[in-house]
Order: C-alpha cells, then sequence, then structure tokens
C-alpha cells in the first residue's frame, strides 16, 4: 500500500481514502482534487469475473468490476472508505482489453480507426466493509480514418508503456489524442474516474470539507 502526506485538504475522512487500484491516473485525479489517498492493490482475476459476467451490458460489467474490487479491499480494511473503479470499452458489441504487446496495441487501433467507441467508466464506494454506492458514466469518442504506417507511428512514439497501460491502445492525455476526431464526454470519465459524480457522494457522506 502507498500513501499521500497527511496535509491540509478538504478531505474529512479520519483516515486517507482507500483507492483499490494502482493506476496513477485514477490516484492522481483524486490527489489533483485535493484529496488524501492510499492505494492497494485489488488482487481480482478480471478475466474470470467477465467470464462469470457472460451476457451483461457492457455498462453492467464495469459495474460488476469496480464492485468486485472495492469490495475485495473492503474487507480487507473494513472501517476505511473504499473507491473501485473499472473500464470497459465497447465498440458495437466487441469489448477491448489492455492490449499485451505493441502488436496488440497495432491490431485494436486498427479496428477501432474510423469507428464510434463507448467507454463505460464505473465506479463503486465502500463504507463499513461492504459496497454502499456504485454508478457508471459514459463517454464516447470517434478516431479518426487511420492507415498502417500512421498506426505503427503512434504506436512508436507512443511506446509500450502507454499503450498497454489502457483499453484500447491509447491515452488520451498524451499522444493518444492525436488519434480522435471527436469526442462526447467528461474528461475524467475518459481517463477512468468519473469525478464529478463521485465528489458529490463523497460531499453527501460529510467526508468533504465543501
Amino acid at each position: 500500500m502507498t500513501t499521500a502526506p497527511m496535509s491540509a485538504t478538504l478531505w474529512r475522512g479520519a483516515q486517507p481514502l482507500l483507492l483499490a487500484s494502482t493506476s496513477p491516473t485514477r490516484r492522481g485525479l483524486l490527489e489533483g482534487s485535493g484529496l488524501i489517498v492510499e492505494t492497494e492493490a485489488p488482487g481480482v482475476d478480471e478475466r474470470a469475473v467477465e467470464a462469470a459476467c457472460a451476457g451483461l451490458a457492457p455498462d453492467a460489467l464495469a459495474l460488476r468490476l469496480a464492485e468486485a474490487k472495492a469490495g475485495a479491499v473492503a474487507a480487507r480494511h473494513p472501517g476505511r472508505v473504499v473507491i473501485g473503479a473499472d473500464q470497459v470499452l465497447d465498440c458495437d458489441g466487441t469489448l477491448f482489453h489492455k492490449p499485451a504487446d505493441l502488436a496488440a496495441a497495432r491490431d485494436q487501433i486498427g479496428r477501432l480507426a474510423g469507428r464510434s467507441h463507448a467507454l463505460h467508466s464505473a465506479v463503486a464506494l465502500a463504507v463499513d466493509g461492504a459496497v454502499a454506492e456504485r454508478f457508471v458514466a459514459t463517454a464516447r469518442l470517434t478516431m479518426r480514418p487511420l492507415d498502417p504506417g500512421q498506426i505503427a507511428a503512434y504506436v512508436d512514439l507512443a511506446g509500450a508503456d502507454k499503450v498497454q497501460a489502457s483499453v484500447g491502445g491509447y491515452q488520451l492525455e498524451g499522444l493518444g489524442i492525436h488519434l480522435f476526431s471527436e469526442i462526447a464526454g467528461d474528461h475524467s470519465t475518459i481517463l477512468g474516474l468519473p469525478l464529478l459524480p463521485l465528489l458529490a457522494r463523497l460531499r453527501n457522506r460529510g467526508l468533504l470539507a465543501f
């Protein structure tokens, strides 16, 4: 578990918010919002959860994955406020995961090029050892047409650490922005943690100063 330093903040929890993820992007979004955050890997087999949820709509699957992550960490820390999050990319009924290597990243981007897809970002909030709230937000993105040379150039420039870190093989906050012609949705939803609805729920629970 990694912990942010305790400092003046708007977070009013007795202990830091516990993020059931090691995603630096999600942690950065929370810390950028003034929250004190700890992170812990949930240890959830995402593909096993997905297999057990065959037939679920993509947004419902994202919720189930977020719940599994929050629940796993909350069970180990029953007195903490825990956030689990997950993101599912759906392109016309096909689900995309993080590419295993550069070849898979080129293939995924080639399949998304010239088409629109949905990013379903789900959050589960666990309090006192159990999931208390959950929600999902969706963004829709249209990737511009790209030929194999353009795709290869992007993958080479972005590098393996970037293209293998996110579903679909791109990070919108970096070079991935060049792949798109149209984006509809909140930026934090695209990054995998819908902040506005999350902060509203924390505020309603008295965990934020304002």
